[in-house]
């Protein structure tokens, strides 16, 4: 456990080097023909003004985004990505944000990421102006990966096992308390088995009840699931190849309560990904591989709002398409991001290394 959260901590400098020129594919002429669930992705980016690295992202509309990410830095625009405002909490400068959701424009809760107090939650109601520490992680042990609400009152976050067993947080009030829930309900982890803090997304939620929490590094990757708000869980292969500390699903994401899509693969550059994306059409009982996966390993993903089977898988090299419900994909992009998040009215957004924000055009 020790060694993957190091691999974990080192996640970042390892990928640095990987493309940082956006270059969208030229759209075709049949793919612009259709409605917008038919044109080709393309991203624009934006201009942040920092070099961290976001790996937390939480899309609000299409003028509306959070990202959070390396020392401790919360930017947030509701321009469409024009002018972004530093709104990073006071005194997190020494901290790794790996995830944020945000409820509106005012309303967020921000993760950092570590061991034992590095492991902290953070709450604001006036659109970052002011923030408030909710949650420190008291225990060594403890190593938070990532964090979902599955509405305005009910959230949960993810520690890698301790004591044998993956640990829960949940709040009631919107993310101003917490408590460990008990893990009676909770499968025995594997040995190795861990969480990725890579693009916020290895837990994640559909509806109000049910949430997904994705793992790696064992000898089987897989995704668990709860349809009770956390107390019971179910787990299932992914069928994503793992078997090392850099190896797993990465990123899920969830347009009901039955249809999900799962990344991952091997976040080091220098080592293929086959078979970096698997789908369910169950719940999560079962899962199969992509006939024709991503390029490369992804770690974030996200379903695309105009129609139903369309969807993005993001990564240090690029962005890859599905039409098909996750069946197969193809690269559009070539640009680094992380992660990936849209809502209903169309808004997607994506985020990455050295500043990278881009809105999808």
């Amino acid at each position: 456990m020790r060694a993957m959260r190091k691999m974990r901590r080192l996640l970042a400098p390892v990928l640095c080097g990987a493309a940082l020129t956006a270059v969208p594919a030229a759209p075709s002429a049949q793919a612009t023909a259709g409605g917008p669930e038919h044109r080709e992705p393309r991203w624009t980016l934006t201009v942040t003004g920092t070099d961290a690295r976001f790996r937390g992202l939480a899309a609000v509309g299409r003028d509306a985004a959070w990202v959070a990410g390396s020392g401790g830095a919360v930017l947030r625009t509701t321009d469409g990505g024009r002018h972004w405002s530093d709104v990073s909490p006071a005194g997190a400068a020494g901290l790794e944000f790996r995830d944020i959701e945000a409820f509106d424009r005012r309303r967020a809760v921000a993760l950092a990421i570590g061991e034992g107090e590095a492991s902290r939650v953070f709450r604001t109601e006036d659109g970052g102006a002011s923030w408030t520490e909710a949650f420190r992680n008291p225990d060594a042990r403890a190593f938070y990966d990532c964090l979902t609400f599955l509405d305005s009152r009910h959230g949960l976050a993810m520690s890698d096992p301790v004591d044998g067993k993956f640990r829960i947080l949940s709040t009631s009030d919107g993310g101003r308390n917490w408590r460990v829930l008990p893990d009676a309900g909770m499968p025995a982890a594997q040995p190795g088995e861990a969480g990725f803090a890579a693009s916020g997304q290895c837990l994640v939620s559909a509806g109000g009840q049910d949430v997904w929490l994705a793992t790696g590094g064992a000898a089987t990757a897989r995704v668990l699931h709860s349809g009770d708000r956390g107390l019971t869980w179910t787990a299932a292969a992914s069928r994503i190849p793992a078997g090392d500390p850099a190896r797993g699903v990465f990123g899920l994401a969830f347009r009901d309560r039955t249809h999900g899509i799962a990344v991952g693969g091997d976040y080091r550059a220098d080592q293929a990904s086959t078979d970096a994306a698997s789908v369910t059409g169950d719940g999560g009982r079962s899962w199969r591989g992509a006939a024709t996966p991503p390029a490369a390993y992804r770690s974030g993903v996200a379903w695309l709002p105009h129609g139903r089977r369309s969807a993005l898988a993001v990564g240090p090299s690029g962005t890859d398409v599905t039409r098909d419900g996750g069946r197969t994909w193809r690269t559009v992009d070539t640009g680094s991001y992380d992660t990936v998040d849209c809502v209903p009215d169309g808004g997607c957004w994506a985020a990455g290394e050295k500043g990278r924000v881009a809105r999808l055009g």
